[in-house]
Order: C-alpha cells, then structure tokens, then sequence
C-alpha cells in the first residue's frame, strides 16, 4: 500500500534507528511502554487518521467555517474527527495513567500527532491549541483553576485557545490594550478586542476556555505589565456544571487562504462590562508564562509545515511514478514508449529537493521532542536544564525553518504536477496554501530570526550554542568513520566553523551597543543557521543509513541509498550556499538597514 500520509518506513527509521525511542522506555515515567505499545499506537493514530480526517481535508476547504446568529457553523464531518481522536485517548497521550492519559513519551505523541497534521491540518488544530492550553493551566494554574477548568479540558470537554493579537498591535504584544479590572470576588473584568484567534469560536466542545493577554491597571509599561488571564466562554459554577454565556462575543470570522477548515475569529471581551476572567499565576507575569504555550505552539506549528511539506512529497512522488510523459533526452525516437515523469533528471531534482527539506525537517521536529522529554525525565536536574536550553536554542529554527523550505516542496510538488498541480482537482495546490500560513503563525520568520540572534545564542553566556556546536562536532567525528561520508561532513564542518566566525562578531557588536546593526540582516542568519541544523541532522541520517547497510538488511538497501542520496543532496547542494549570507554579515551590508520611507 502506498503511503500517503507519512512514510512509515521513514518514522521506523527516525524512532528506533536514529532518536532510540525504546531508549526512553529504560526511564521510570515510561518503563510501561514498549516498541509494542508504541507500534500500537501509531497504528491507531494512522487509521483514525486515515478514516476520520482526511477524507474532509478538501471538505473542510471548500466549505468554510459560517458566521450565523453570532456563533461559528462547521461542516459536520469535523466533530466526529475530533472526538475519535479524544475517544482514542491522544490528547492527553503523554499525561499520567493518575491523569487518564497514557503517560506516553511526547517524540511518540508528536509522531502520532504528526499523522493528524498530514491528513488535515485545519481540523487537528483544534485539539493542538486545546493541548497547550491545557498545560499552561497545569504549569500556571491554581488549584481550583486545574479543578475547574482544566479537568474538563483533559475530559475534552471544554477546548482551548491562546488570545494574543489586537488589531492595531499585531505581534508587538508589548501594546496591547486589553484591560482587567479587580472585581469584589477576586476575579476579573476584561475589556478589549483579539483578532485572528484560532479556535475562538465552534460547536465542538462543552466550553472554551481562552487564555486571554491583558493588563492591570496598575500595569507598567511594556511586556513587563502583561498578566495571563482564563476567560471560559461560559461561566462554570462551583459544581463544575456550566452557567450562563460569559460576556465574550464572536465579532465575525476571517477568512485566510489556507488553514479554511479552522475557525479564525475576531473576539470582543466585556461590549457588557460583564467579561469575567481569572488571573493565572502573579500579576504582570503573564508573557513569561504565555511562552510555554507559545513554544508548544511554535513547535506545533513547524511539524504542521513538515507535515504539509510532507504531504505534498507524497503525492508527487506517486504522481511522479505514474504519470507517462515524454522520453529521455537520447531517446530520438517517437514512436517509443513514454517513459514515468520521474525517470527525467529534472523531475528527480524536484523530488529530492523536497525529500532533503521534508525529512530533514520532519527529524528535527522529532528530535525537538525527545529533547522536550528530556527536559522532563532526565535523571538529574543539572541534565533536564542542559536539554531544556538546547530546545529553547532550537525552538526558533524548528518553527521557522519548515515553514519556509516545506512550503518551497510544497511549490515543487505543485510543478511536478505541472497544470494539473494547479487546479482544485488536485490536492497539492491546497497544500501549499494551508502551508503558506506558517511563515506568519506564532510569530514571523523576521521575528524568529530577531529571538535567535538577538536573545538565543548568547543566553547564559552561549551554553546551548556550545552544546549545539559539541553535538554537531561529534556527528561529524562519528561520520568520518565512514569514507563515503567524506564529501558530506565537510561543507557541514565549514558551514559550522564560519557560522561560529560570524555569531562571535555579530554578538561583539550587540555589546558595544550596536544592535540595530547587529540585527539588521538576522534573516540570513536564522537561513544559515536553520541549514547548518537541518544539514547536521542529514548527516546523523546519513551514518545510521551507512551502519543499516553494513549490517546487510537486504529489503532496506533501497531506503538507505535513499536517504544518502538526499543527505548527499542537502549536504553539497543546499549547505555550500549559506556562505554569500555570511559573507554579507560578516561585512554588516547596511543595505536594508539604510534604506529609507521616501525612496520607495
């Protein structure tokens, strides 16, 4: 059977030869589980998937979410989706069995998760926010706020939301205008307005709980004055029975070029005076607090890219196959068979592009979260801090890096399909505008490559970079084990050493003042950067695919080849030109930072 979602062989690949998934199985929080039960699992994952979700996928496209009578209407396939998926015990995969869940390792609950995203995008959403939500309640929350609220949620009764945005501040949270007052009973009154809120509003959950920004006010200026607030959609009294509707009200939806299957709202908090919320955690503290869920999400939102990415792969690669088209340059004569699009060198280019960018990108993902379960389950506090610096140092390149080079195989994949690839009879063409989305979701690419540079690499005086750098640098020393590796590990060891040159003297400005010039080219720094990764996991793919060749499995021989082939690709295609980028910073070209308003 042809694989359509996600290459099973490949996830084998990724969980038990490169990421040691039945490794974690030796911690306590996991020693329940098995190779078996992980197995299991995925399977469940893939046919719910499989039968539940994407078969809606264009559905969902075509008939968007409708604003009637000041509520959000669905097509009606979604909510079965949805609760197959919460009957099945995934939302709450890697919480305790205390807790209901299966207490699941989160690289297991990613890569079952990552079927969802594949099959459709827009309707696993929900559940993704609903997730993050969840667990800022845990982290945050009190007692009877966990009570109230989130034991609802783990039930998945009540879903989630983040509302950040206001129209006239956009990702500049530092201006938002939301206000809560103190109320007699120690809640809150909220006031303002969130825009493009996924989730804000639907018919799939009991209750939504919105994980509202707001200020206080006795609020200082800036980011330093935004508190984190619960704002449920309807009361919920002491008993844990709902009350009336709280005073949030859905202005309208918007309606965006891909992602159409997710409800994306306008919500205005207190047009009564009545909007009631909860103050999570201390006063003025809520960002720092937000960021475990905007992380969630920025890491959520890159594995949706690759799956998109991935997706888009898949059908070309089959369509590839398939397709008879034209013959081969020394092929002069016509009345010859036409040979498969993919026997055209061009065509291969195409496809291995996008099996280098999705693969690639697919293991970072995964690697992010085995790193998240090491943050968690590592036996000394000293190590679960050593990984949770690493993760944050990754974050950035995790979200941003696969919503672009997974939406340029999106493109490919579009090309390879040639006019077909264009039309709506196709699924390629919805693909790339689902994925399209991503450049701007839980932050822009600009905004990435800001927090890398400008915050990432120099924390705690560089530890995660040196940690990064030790880790590339054992990759490589591993790799040079193998002769045919060679032409791989060294554009990857030049990448490093020149990337190490420039961060140094971009971060020596930053000292002595100069962070807009510092700062002016981060793009191609969060570029460069992102490729060193993604070529230093091709290269980890790479020694393992060369250690499942010498040991003779003469049914994988094809897998391996394949996957040196990509990191072939990567390696000595895509690596070599970051230097012009390093290049231009290294020489602090001051051509955007000076351009100005009027010569436009």
């Amino acid at each position: 059977m042809t694989d359509t979602l996600l290459d099973s062989r490949n996830l084998a690949f990724e969980l038990y030869e490169v990421l040691d998934a039945e490794g974690l199985t030796q911690r306590p929080r996991f020693a329940d589980h098995n190779r078996e039960t992980f197995d299991a699992a995925l399977g469940t994952a893939r046919s719910i998937a499989e039968k539940f979700f994407a078969p809606h996928n264009r559905k969902s496209d075509e008939n968007e979410p409708q604003y009637v009578d000041g509520a959000a209407e669905l097509i009606p396939e979604v909510k079965p989706a949805v609760d197959a998926f919460l009957e099945a015990g995934f939302l709450n995969a890697t919480r305790t069995f205390e807790q209901g869940g299966m207490q699941m390792p989160n690289l297991l609950s990613q890569a079952c998760f990552a079927h969802f995203q594949s099959a459709n995008v827009a309707t696993s959403s929900y559940a993704m926010l609903t997730m993050g939500a969840a667990n800022l309640i845990e982290a945050f929350g009190s007692d009877e706020q966990k009570q109230r609220f989130l034991q609802p949620m783990i039930e998945g009764r009540f879903f989630g939301t983040m509302a950040l945005t206001e129209p006239h501040a956009g990702s500049s949270l530092s201006d938002i205008r939301t206000k809560a007052e103190p109320a007699a009973d120690g809640s809150y009154r909220l006031k303002g307005n969130k825009v493009y809120i996924s989730g804000g509003d639907h018919p799939l959950s009991e209750n939504i709980v919105h994980m509202v920004l707001a200020k206080l006010p006795d609020a200082p200026p800036g980011v330093k004055g935004i508190s984190l607030f619960i704002v449920p959609k309807f009361h919920v009294n002491d008993d844990g029975s709902l009350g009336p509707r709280n005073d949030v009200a859905l202005a309208g939806l918007f309606h965006k070029m891909g992602w159409r299957g997710t409800t994306s709202t306008a919500l205005n908090f207190g047009e009564k005076g009545e909007c009631v919320g909860y103050l999570v955690g201390k006063p003025h503290q809520g960002l720092q607090y937000m960021f475990q869920m905007m992380n969630e999400a920025r890491i959520g939102v890159g594995m949706g890219a690759v799956m998109l990415g991935y997706a888009g792969y898949l059908y070309s690669l089959n369509y590839a196959r398939e397709r008879p088209q034209g013959r081969l340059p020394d092929g002069k004569d016509p009345t010859s068979a036409q040979v498969s699009i993919i026997q055209h060198t061009d065509v291969k280019r195409m496809l291995l592009t996008q099996k280098a960018y999705v693969e690639g990108a697919f293991d970072l993902g995964l690697y992010a979260a085995r790193l998240f379960d090491d943050t968690e389950t590592l036996e000394t506090e000293e190590q679960r801090k050593t990984a949770l610096q690493l993760l944050d140092l990754l974050t950035p390149i995790v979200k941003s890096w696969p919503s672009e080079f997974c939406l340029k195989a999106n493109e490919l994949a579009i090309q390879i399909l040639g006019g077909s690839g264009y039309t709506r009879e196709y699924p390629v063409e919805q693909y790339y505008r689902d994925n399209r989305l991503n450049p701007i979701h839980e932050g822009t690419n600009g905004i990435q490559s800001l927090d890398l540079l400008g915050r990432k690499v120099a924390m705690n005086n560089g530890a995660a970079l040196k940690q990064l750098s030790g880790l590339i640098q054992d990759t490589c020393r591993r790799a040079a084990d193998f002769e045919g590796l060679t032409a791989l590990r060294e554009p990857l060891e030049k990448l490093h050493a020149h990337i190490g040159k420039v961060t140094l003297a971009l971060l020596g400005d930053m000292g002595q003042g100069k962070v807009n010039q510092a700062l002016a080219n981060s793009a191609l720094y969060l570029n460069a950067f992102g490729h060193m990764v993604i070529g230093w996991r091709w290269l980890e793919q790479a020694v393992r695919a060369e250690q499942g060749l010498a040991d003779g499995k003469a049914a994988d021989a094809d897998f391996y080849r394949g996957k040196l082939q990509a990191a072939r690709y990567f390696l000595t295609w895509e690596v070599p030109g970051c230097h012009h980028a390093l290049d231009v910073l290294e020489k602090r070209d001051p051509t955007c930072l000076d351009m100005q308003d009027n010569w436009f």
